[in-house]
């Protein structure tokens, strides 16, 4: 199989699962695909030295995940000032378990938000993230645990009009 249809293939296993992960850390899914295509065009222009990486499809997903992480942290201020000024706003797609899913993770620090995201999300055993993170597999286990933790807080905040008085 040829550099094209090698690389064709890793595409067509990957990408959605790809754009899921950034998604889920970044919550735009515009942000996730942008950064998901310039991975991949980056594993392209590598591809000689991604395909011979223990897992091609990590590599990508750490580089798109940091290219999304960078363009997230740029636009923060901004995205954390347009949330104030805006109305309630309906996302197509969304129904209101992913909307706080997504605001939950991002209350969360980074490496706990993806620890959470690739264990729980893409199904990867825990010395995987390990090694995708690049950190200790106790690390990992500390920030899954405080990761769930506050996740079960978040989510499980009582609203003001759930609560009953008398």
């Amino acid at each position: 199989m040829g550099d094209a249809e090698e690389f064709d293939a890793l595409y067509a296993a990957c990408a959605g699962r790809i754009v899921g992960h950034v998604y889920m850390l970044t919550g735009n899914r515009g942000e996730a695909e942008d950064a998901v295509a310039e991975a991949f065009m980056r594993a392209w222009q590598r591809w000689r030295t991604v395909r011979e990486a223990d897992s091609p499809e990590a590599w990508v997903r750490r580089v798109a995940s940091r290219i999304a992480v960078s363009s997230w942290r740029k636009t923060f201020n901004r995205v954390r000032a347009h949330r104030r000024a805006a109305v309630e706003q309906i996302v197509p797609g969304l129904n209101e378990d992913h909307v706080a899913l997504l605001q939950a993770l991002r209350r969360l620090s980074a490496n706990q938000r993806r620890a959470l995201v690739l264990y729980h999300l893409n199904d990867l055993s825990v010395a995987e993230v390990a090694a995708e993170m690049r950190a200790p597999v106790g690390t990992v286990k500390t920030y899954l645990a405080r990761g769930r933790r506050a996740m079960a807080e978040l989510l499980t905040e009582t609203h003001p009009e759930e609560t009953h008085h008398g």
